[in-house]
């Protein structure tokens, strides 16, 4: 059983994403990032940098409980232990990671701030909301020519690439982005809609 520490953002429904399609056993355990649950010193001995998601794998290597943070890390981490959606292919395989740490240096970061400063700053500051709108604009480009004439991000294949930046794609609203604009990210984000682990794993928690 792995225990899943996590709230509903799209770090987090990475992660869930990732258990349904590959039927691992999980308990979710909801860390409500409002209340500020993620500065508890349970959740902190797991994540010290208190934030989600993390999990707990009682059968980790060599039968070794594991504790783990970063949403990447884990994702790479539960693609091992499975052996599942990360090609075997070497050249596929460095194809996947690179678009995987794309998200987590770029697509994840740039799109937060925009988040940010669209919906939750205090105040209305010009230059942060065309700096980081004009990077998500930028970002959304290079996953749409990426999915010009591809099904999934890495070529045909289903792989936590597309996991990773899929939760982050559907917030698009929150970063002002017209979807019309993009239309192969579009496309591939009504793929990813229809999969039902894909469904389920956006449900939670």
């Amino acid at each position: 059983m792995i225990d899943l520490y996590t709230w509903g953002t799209p770090n987090g429904r990475k992660i869930s994403i990732m258990l349904e399609a590959t039927g691992l056993p999980y308990m979710v355990h909801p860390i409500d990032i409002v209340k500020g649950d993620q500065h508890e010193a349970e959740f902190l001995a797991i994540s010290p940098n208190n934030k989600i998601p993390a999990i707990i794998d009682d059968e980790g290597p060599d039968g070794e409980s594991v504790k783990l943070f970063e949403s990447g890390a884990i994702l790479l981490y539960l693609a091992e232990k499975t052996g599942d959606f990360i090609p075997i292919d070497p050249i596929k395989r460095l194809e996947c990671l690179q678009w995987l740490m794309w998200q987590m240096g770029g697509f994840g970061p740039m799109l937060g701030q925009a988040h940010h400063f669209n919906r939750f700053a205090k105040e209305t500051i010009p230059y942060a909301i065309k700096r980081y709108s004009d990077e998500t604009r930028r970002l959304w480009g290079v996953l749409d020519k990426q999915l010009n004439s591809q099904s999934f991000i890495i070529d045909q294949e289903l792989s936590i690439a597309d996991f990773a930046i899929y939760p982050w794609a559907r917030r698009y609203e929150w970063q002002e982005v017209q979807l019309d604009e993009f239309p192969h990210v579009k496309a591939w984000m009504e793929r990813m809609s229809n999969i039902e682990f894909v469904q389920r794993g956006m449900a939670v928690p």
